[in-house]
Parts: structure tokens; sequence; C-alpha cells
């Protein structure tokens, strides 16, 4: 926190009529804390910031706007340079561009995904599933969604868009659990085996939004109980299965 910004809190909470007191209870935290930001001694963290912004009526880059230069890297001579040499993270109504420090690329927009990385280049949009130029179906997908397939990225570059542009960074994070749902649906419905599937994940998911979005804890908790008759079903169709199977090979041998 620099004495400029630390100026601008003294100057906007008098402003506002407010004590250190007055301000620190509004924000739920204690008064020292709010003497350490106006003495520039520490600085708030970004929630704080975000209800500093609110409660003043003004936006982040006001609040904490300043003349101090920023100070740039030797090897920065333009952007692009920047982006090659470093993580580069760009979030835009027109979707994520997203660089890592090895060269790996993600771009996700509203035209479609494209990943680039040491291994392959992936594209996914309206003319199909392209994989270093070469269209792949189904086969491509099944076989490889668990190493190629970037779920996980996708979750958290959707995060990162609710969140910023929504503020949804809670119960945005929900969006987490669908990550172990999704290889273990495909994985399961793969093996044909669906023991394999998180259902207890599932369960989790839906307890929570019920939770979360129509405050039903109770009778939401019930969803629990279905884990074990998930399994238990699962097992007892197995078994009919196994046992048909055994039943029709015994058939077999018995007419030879």
């Amino acid at each position: 926190m620099n004495i400029e910004i630390a100026n601008r809190l003294v100057n906007l909470r008098k402003q506002n009529n407010l004590s250190q007191e007055a301000l620190a209870e509004k924000l739920g935290i204690s008064r020292q804390a709010v003497s350490k930001w106006e003495r520039a001694e520490a600085s708030p963290d970004t929630d704080n910031l975000i209800l500093l912004a609110r409660l003043y009526g003004v936006s982040l880059d006001e609040l904490l706007q300043t003349d101090d230069e920023i100070p740039k890297r030797e090897a920065e001579n333009n952007n692009e340079e920047e982006k090659t040499r470093g993580e580069y993270v760009n979030v835009s109504l027109k979707g994520v561009h997203v660089i890592d420090k090895d060269g790996s690329e993600v771009r996700v927009g509203w035209d479609g995904i494209y990943v680039d990385s040491d291994e392959e280049k992936v594209t996914i949009d309206k003319n199909g599933v392209f994989v270093d130029g070469v269209e792949y179906t189904g086969n491509w997908f099944k076989d490889h969604h668990r190493e190629k397939f970037p779920m996980a990225v996708l979750i958290t570059i959707v995060y990162i868009i609710i969140s910023a542009f929504f503020n949804l960074w809670h119960p945005g994070w929900l969006l987490f659990l669908l990550i172990p749902l999704w290889y273990t649906l495909v994985e399961a419905i793969y093996k044909k085996n669906a023991h394999i599937f998180a259902y207890p994940v599932l369960a989790t998911l839906l307890f929570l939004i019920a939770g979360f979005f129509a405050n039903a804890w109770h009778p939401a908790w019930v969803l629990f109980v279905t884990i074990p008759v998930y399994y238990s079903l699962v097992s007892y169709f197995r078994s009919f299965k196994r046992d048909k199977k055994d039943e029709n090979d015994d058939n077999i041998i018995d007419v030879e």
C-alpha cells in the first residue's frame, strides 16, 4: 500500500462522515486494521477493496489510482514479447486467452476452443474436433479424453469468467465438482461399470445447490441416503447380469 492510496482512503472515509471505528464495524474488521491501511502499513485484501469501493461509490480503479510509474522489465519490448516470455491472461467479452510460462496456449471464445501445447494442437469449433489439423470423431475422444480433453482447464476458465463478470466467486466454485463427475462418468460408460461413477460427488453437488439456491438444506440431506442405495442397485444389477451370462454359458455347454 503506497502513501497516496492510504491518503485517499483517509479522505474518502472523512468525506463519508465515518470514523475508523464506524468503518471497521461496517466492514466487520478491527479499527486497528483500518488504521494500518491509512498509515500505509498494510493493504486491504480483495474482498475489503470491493466493499470499500461500494461503500464510497467509486470504482476500484478510482480507489487504487496512483501516479507511480509501473516498472517494466527490460525484456518487455512489446506486448507480444511479454505474452511469449511469461504467463499471460486476458479476460474480455470476446473470451479468455491464457498463455502459460512453457508456451502452452488456451483460447476460449464464442467461436470455439483452441489448445496449443508441446504435444499437439486441438481445435474444437462448429466444424468439429481437430487434432494437429486432422479431424477426429468419437474414437479420439473415447480413447484420449482422460489425457487430452482439457475439462479441468475449461471449468477453470468458465469459473474465472463468471466470477470476474458476475461476481460469482461463491457459489461458482461448485463448478469444480463437475470435473470428477465428468471423468468418472465417461470412464464408467467406457468400461461399462457404474461403480466407477463418483455418485457421492453428485449427491454432494445437488445438496449444495439445493442449500445455496433454495435454502433447502433440509430435506436435501436425504440425497446422502441415496448413496448406499445407488451402490446396492449397481451391485444387484451387475450380479444379475453376471448370473444371466453364466446361465447362458451353461445352456451353450449343455447343447454342445
